[in-house]
C-alpha cells in the first residue's frame, strides 16, 4: 500500500483551519442562495413567457377554427417544434416548452388541430434567457465578492486571535526553558473590568501560574543557599576538630565523611548560584585539546584522551573544566571498563562502557537528589555540568551507545582561527 499523501505543515494552523471553514460555509451559503434565486427567478420567466404564449395560441386557435389566416410565427406542424410537445398537442391536450427555433430560445405553445395534426404558436424567449443568464453571472460574481470578503475580514479576525495565541506559546516555551520572567501581560486579562475572552482568560493563567512558580522555585532557591551558607561555618570547624584527632582509622572515618559533607555544601551552593542565573562567564579563547588533557590529568583517573580533530573554542576555561571534570569524575564513579575523552572539533564526548544512564536521565535531564539502580551519589555533579554548560553557551547532551556504556556530549561555541596545530589521531 502506498502512503497516505501528507499535507504541508502550514494546513495545521488555526488560521488556514479557520479559513478553509469560512470558505466551506461562504460557498455552501451562496449555493444555496444562488439556486433559490435562480429556480424563483426562472420559475417567474418562465411562467410570465409561458403565459403569453398560451394566450397567443389561444388567439391563434380561434382564427384556425374560424377558417382566418394565421399570424406570423404560427402554424400547424411547423419545423422545429419539440416531438415531446408535437405528441402532447395530437393527444388531444395543450402545452408549452422551451425549445429553439433558428438558434434562438423559444417558448413553444401547442394544442390540437384537425387530421392528427398539432397547432402551434412560437413566442420569443430570447429575452427571458439572457435576463436567467445575466442573472446566473451576477449570482456567480457576487458570491465570488462575498466569500473574498468575507475571508478577508475572517482571515484579520482569526490572525488578530492567533497572534495572541501564538505570544502566549512563546511565552509558555521560555517559561519551560527557565526563563520566569516571561509574562503574557495581555492587556485584556489585566483589566478585570473588562469582558475577557477565552485567549484573555489561558494568558492570564499563565501568568499566574508562571508568578505562583517562581515565588516558590525561589523561596526552594533561597531555603538552599541559606542551608548551605550556615553549613559552611560548623563544617569549617569540624574539619579543623578531625585535623587535631589522633591517626588512626576512626580519625579516617570522620575526615572523610567531612570532606564528602564540605563537598555537598559547596556543590548546593554552586547550585543556588547557577539557579539564581547571576554567573557570568569570563570568555576567552581556549585550546580545546590541552585543557581536556589538563582535565584529565588533575582528576587522577586513567581516562583515555582522543582527538579526532583539534579546535580553539570561545569559553571560560575555569567553568569548561568544571564541567568536564565532573563529567569524567562521573564515568568513572557510576561508569565501568575503561573512560574516553573524545574531542571533535569544538565537541567533547565523555564515554564509560558500563550499564548507561537511567531511561529518566536521557529524556528529562539529570535530577538533584536522584539516582537509581542502586547507585551512590546525589545527582549533583551533572547537575552542576548542565548549569555551567548554559552559562558558557554550550549544549550538554546525554545518552546510551548501542553497543553499551553512557555518552555525554558537550557542544562548545567554535572560535573564528583555525586548528591550533595539533595533529589528528588518538594521545
Amino acid at each position: 500500500m502506498s502512503p497516505r499523501p501528507r499535507l504541508p505543515d502550514w494546513t495545521a494552523t488555526l488560521t488556514w483551519k479557520a479559513a478553509a471553514f469560512i470558505a466551506v460555509m461562504c460557498c455552501g451559503l451562496a449555493a444555496l442562495l444562488g439556486v433559490l434565486v435562480h429556480v424563483s427567478v426562472t420559475d417567474q420567466t418562465v411562467g410570465e413567457a409561458r403565459n403569453r404564449a398560451l394566450d397567443r395560441l389561444t388567439d391563434v386557435t380561434a382564427a384556425y377554427e374560424a377558417g382566418d389566416r394565421l399570424p406570423p410565427g404560427a402554424g400547424v406542424d411547423p419545423p422545429g417544434l419539440p416531438v415531446r410537445l408535437r405528441e402532447l398537442a395530437v393527444a388531444g391536450r395543450r402545452g408549452s416548452m422551451v425549445g429553439e427555433h433558428d438558434t434562438r430560445p423559444t417558448m413553444w405553445a401547442a394544442g390540437p388541430a384537425d387530421g392528427g395534426r398539432a397547432l402551434a404558436v412560437q413566442y420569443d424567449y430570447a429575452q427571458g434567457a439572457h435576463t436567467i443568464d445575466a442573472l446566473d453571472r451576477a449570482i456567480v460574481w457576487s458570491s465570488a465578492l462575498a466569500i473574498g470578503a468575507t475571508l478577508l475580514v475572517g482571515a484579520f479576525a482569526v490572525t488578530r486571535v492567533t497572534r495572541r495565541l501564538h505570544a502566549t506559546a512563546r511565552v509558555a516555551r521560555r517559561i519551560s526553558a527557565g526563563d520566569l520572567d516571561a509574562r503574557v501581560d495581555d492587556p485584556r486579562a489585566q483589566n478585570p473590568r473588562r469582558a475577557q475572552d477565552e485567549v484573555a482568560a489561558v494568558a492570564g493563567a499563565l501568568d499566574t501560574m508562571a508568578s505562583s512558580l517562581q515565588r516558590k522555585l525561589l523561596s526552594e532557591q533561597r531555603f538552599t543557599a541559606d542551608v548551605a551558607h550556615e553549613l559552611r561555618t560548623p563544617l569549617t570547624g569540624l574539619h579543623a576538630a578531625a585535623e587535631l584527632l589522633p591517626p588512626g582509622r576512626p580519625t579516617e572515618l570522620v575526615r572523610d565523611r567531612v570532606a564528602t559533607l564540605r563537598t555537598l555544601t559547596e556543590d548546593l551552593l554552586e547550585i543556588s548560584r547557577l539557579d539564581a542565573r547571576r554567573e557570568r562567564p569570563e570568555v576567552d579563547s581556549e585550546p580545546l585539546v590541552p585543557l581536556a588533557e589538563r582535565v584529565v590529568r588533575a582528576s587522577g583517573t586513567d581516562t583515555e584522551v582522543l582527538v579526532v580533530r583539534a579546535a580553539w573554542v570561545e569559553t571560560d576555561r575555569r567553568r569548561l573544566e568544571r564541567v568536564l571534570g565532573n563529567l569524567v569524575a562521573n564515568a568513572h564513579k557510576h561508569g565501568a571498563g575503561r573512560v574516553v575523552l573524545a574531542v571533535d572539533g569544538p565537541v567533547v564526548t565523555v564515554r564509560d562502557h558500563g550499564e548507561g544512564y537511567p531511561d529518566y536521565l536521557v529524556e528529562h535531564g539529570p535530577q538533584r537528589f536522584r539516582t537509581e539502580g542502586g547507585a551512590t551519589g546525589h545527582g549533583l555533579g551533572l547537575t552542576i555540568a548542565v548549569g555551567q554548560a548554559e552559562v558558557l553557551g554550550a549544549r550538554l547532551e546525554f545518552a546510551n551507545a548501542p553497543d553499551g556504556g553512557a555518552v555525554a556530549t558537550l557542544t562548545l561555541p567554535q572560535d573564528g582561527r583555525g586548528e591550533p596545530g595539533v595533529p589528528d589521531g588518538g594521545v
